[in-house]
Order: structure tokens, then C-alpha cells, then sequence
């Protein structure tokens, strides 16, 4: 009887040993599952965002677009000044160019008057006062840079002179040569005010 007592014992003990292995088993077979979940909900945290940090990025965002927009408005304004003082330049350089084009008609008939013979004394007296204001009308015109454009036996040159009759070329007029000046042409600096009217060797 004694010997059966210590086998069911045994046996007993055994049984307990083996549930608690189990249950051991089991035990550490839940932990990996729970430690999953525990990773999704951290996972999920991360992927939340932050509303503060989302208004923060936004705030960055439209700073960086005003200030790119700041950088365009100075440049833009820059080269308004840069244009601005290109044309007070040019107006300055050319200023009086309306005045300078509305006298060369009468410097025109001062030449023409000139150009008169004067056979009495009267007429000369007279001559010589229209020489004395053609003379400070010149000096005048070339104070305010107006110069008189180079023609007579000059190469033709578009820019400047203006063909308005061709005459065969000879061994004194090589072609495009300006063999004659019918009306004189000025320069205002470094313009034309009005081109020569000239007779071209073709």
C-alpha cells in the first residue's frame, strides 16, 4: 500500500510539473503577441501629428513665401531705379532736341542769304550783320553739343546721311562717296538730329 501511495504521489507531482510547463509555455507564447500590440499603438502615436507642430511648419512655410516675395518686390524695385535713371540720363543728355530741331530751318535760311551776292554797300553792311548771327547762332549750337555732320567727301554712311541723287562714279569720287551736300546735317552729341541731304557716287 505504501509503495502505491508514493507512485500516485509521484505521478501527481509529475502532472503538476507538466501543467506548469504548460502554462509557462503559454505564458511566454502571449508575452510576443502583447509586445506587437504595444508596438501598433506606438506606431499609431508616432503617425499622429502634432497640431502644434503642424501649425509651426505652416507658419514656416508662409514666412519663407513672404520672404521670397520681400527679395522679387526689392529687385523689381531696384531696377525701376536703374531704369529711372537711365532715361533722367538720357534726357538730360539730349535735353533741348525739340529746340535744336526747330532752329536748323532758320540756320538753313541764314546759309541761303549768305549764299547771295551783295553788290552794293547797303547789301553788304546787310550781308555782314546776317554773318554776325549765323556766326552766335553756330557758337550757340555748339554749346548745347549740336555739331555739323562730316559730308563732303565722305564714305556714305546710312546712319547720317540721307542719298537723294546718284552720280557715276570717276576717278575723283570712288563709289559710295558723298560728292555733293544739298543740306547740311547735325548731330546732337551723340545722335543724329538730321541727316545730311547728299548726292552719292554710285
Amino acid at each position: 500500500m505504501a509503495k502505491k501511495s508514493t507512485r500516485a504521489t509521484s505521478e501527481e507531482t509529475q502532472s503538476t510539473s507538466t501543467d506548469s510547463a504548460t502554462t509557462s509555455t503559454a505564458s511566454e507564447t502571449a508575452k510576443p503577441a502583447t509586445s506587437a500590440t504595444e508596438q501598433a499603438e506606438q506606431t499609431a502615436k508616432a503617425t499622429q501629428v502634432d497640431p502644434q507642430a503642424q501649425q509651426i511648419a505652416d507658419l514656416k512655410a508662409q514666412l519663407a513665401d513672404k520672404d521670397d516675395q520681400l527679395l522679387r518686390a526689392q529687385a523689381e524695385i531696384v531696377n525701376m531705379q536703374n531704369r529711372n535713371k537711365k532715361e533722367q540720363a538720357a534726357l538730360l543728355k539730349y535735353d533741348g532736341q525739340a529746340l535744336a530741331k526747330d532752329v536748323l530751318p532758320v540756320l538753313d535760311n541764314l546759309e541761303r542769304a549768305l549764299a547771295t551776292e551783295a553788290d552794293d554797300e547797303a547789301a553788304q553792311q546787310l550781308k555782314k550783320g546776317v554773318e554776325m548771327v549765323y556766326g552766335h547762332l553756330q557758337d550757340a549750337l555748339k554749346k548745347h553739343g549740336v555739331t555739323e555732320v562730316a559730308a563732303a567727301g565722305e564714305k556714305f554712311d546710312p546712319n547720317v546721311h540721307q542719298a537723294v541723287q546718284t552720280v557715276p562714279v570717276d576717278d575723283d569720287h570712288p563709289a559710295d562717296t558723298v560728292v555733293q551736300v544739298l543740306q547740311r546735317g547735325y548731330l546732337l552729341k551723340d545722335r543724329t538730329l538730321r541727316p545730311a541731304m547728299v548726292v552719292v557716287a554710285q
